[in-house]
């Protein structure tokens, strides 16, 4: 027989707990959302990732070349969009891409001498896949600009001055496209950045004042105000940012969205690294930062928002047919996720060498962890670039 003390205790007990079964429902729920958000940055930091492929593109917009490592910089991967094409028309030379001139796909580019200073790059032309109707044109990797003519060229309003390569390299692209073009290289120039958030800071007036005024002040002026940003955020021939990095992940789901048996060919999205490991598909969508090997510090600025080139069929040079030619549609269905592009899908981000970080070979099967996660997503803000 339970005694007075255990049925009063039995009472408690039934009389508080379902205060404490419901506060239980409703607190655990919360506490665990807010733990796994807490905990979520934690995890993809201690998370490591590995670079699976690395790509350069010497010549703007042919065929990329697979490499196992690349140096990279401040402005890219050595050699990477040191040379474009221009299409030359009555209204002037006019930067070439495959959205416009997909016949560019048909042009495949080899390196030989990639660190010695006379490396050379091979670009052949086989259209429509005919290696029995082939030609090649082999260039200095880094020409001498002292022999070459310099040319202004403006690529989506950020122009640069750089170099026309001699008349016989254009005269063998023009007989190769049909149409004249010219083949110009960068050499040491380099592009400004236009993302809006990328800009150096505006002075105050009183900054200003003694910016221009007292000569001796303007170094310190310049450190105080963060204009380094002028020289820090600079590219070459790459449209926007001086590094593209894609998801091996974010492929894969990009393939379950065509016809079984169809795999998306990860070279239409020109990525220059892909990183293999991530748990979901577009987690990149929310980096900030990547360190590669604990010691080199990417910054992932802006998403890159895609265009009808995904859509190319590399075999044939032409817009592609069927599923391979919907790509673009199909990723508009979710993928629309950049309010500062909001009729572009996204898939890829654009990315910057940190600030401060010296040149460093990276190379296939190197280490990734993301260093930061972005509390919300980026916004596009190149002007007129969308």
């Amino acid at each position: 027989m339970d005694s007075e003390w255990d049925k009063e205790r039995s009472f408690e007990i039934e009389k508080v707990s379902p205060v404490y079964l419901v506060t239980a429902l409703c607190v655990v729920p919360f506490a665990i959302y807010y733990l796994l958000n807490f905990l979520s940055p934690l995890i993809h930091r201690i998370t490591a990732m590995t670079i699976s492929e690395i790509y350069v593109y010497p010549i703007k917009s042919l065929r990329g070349v697979k490499v196992q490592e690349a140096l990279g910089t401040q402005h890219g991967f050595k050699h990477d969009r040191t040379f474009m094409l221009l299409k030359v028309t009555p209204e002037g030379a006019k930067p070439m891409a495959v959205s416009r001139e997909p016949e560019m796909t048909q042009f495949f580019q080899d390196i030989s001498g990639y660190n010695t200073p006379d490396g050379k790059l091979t670009i052949t032309f086989r259209a429509f896949g005919n290696a029995q109707d082939e030609k090649s044109l082999t260039i200095p990797l880094t020409p001498d600009t002292e022999k070459l003519e310099p040319v202004d060229v403006d690529l989506h309003g950020s122009p640069t001055p750089a170099f026309k390569m001699p008349k016989a390299h254009a005269d063998w692209f023009t007989a190769c496209f049909g149409y004249e073009t010219m083949l110009v290289y960068i050499g040491p120039n380099t592009r400004a950045v236009l993302f809006q958030d990328m800009q150096p800071l505006e002075p105050d007036p009183l900054t200003r004042f003694l910016r221009d005024t007292l000569p001796f002040t303007r170094p310190y002026v310049s450190r105080l105000m963060g204009l380094h940003q002028t020289s820090q955020w600079r590219i070459g021939f790459a449209d926007c940012a001086p590094y593209l990095i894609v998801s091996q992940t974010s492929l894969e789901d990009v393939s379950s969205r065509l016809p079984e048996g169809q795999d998306m060919d990860i070279t239409k999205f020109r990525p220059n690294i892909v990183v293999k490991g991530a748990f979901e598909a577009y987690q990149e969508d929310y980096w900030g930062k990547l360190m590669i090997n604990n010691r080199t510090e990417i910054v992932m600025a802006h998403n890159c928002v895609r265009c009808k080139s995904i859509n190319i069929d590399y075999e044939t040079g032409k817009p592609g047919t069927g599923a391979s030619g919907e790509v673009l549609k199909r990723l508009q269905k979710d993928r629309r996720i950049d309010i500062g592009a909001k009729w572009s899908p996204v898939f890829g981000r654009y990315s910057f060498w940190g600030v401060g970080e010296r040149d460093e070979v990276v190379r296939v099967g190197d280490r990734v962890n993301v260093k930061k996660m972005n509390e919300g997503l980026t916004v596009w803000s190149w002007p007129g670039l969308a």
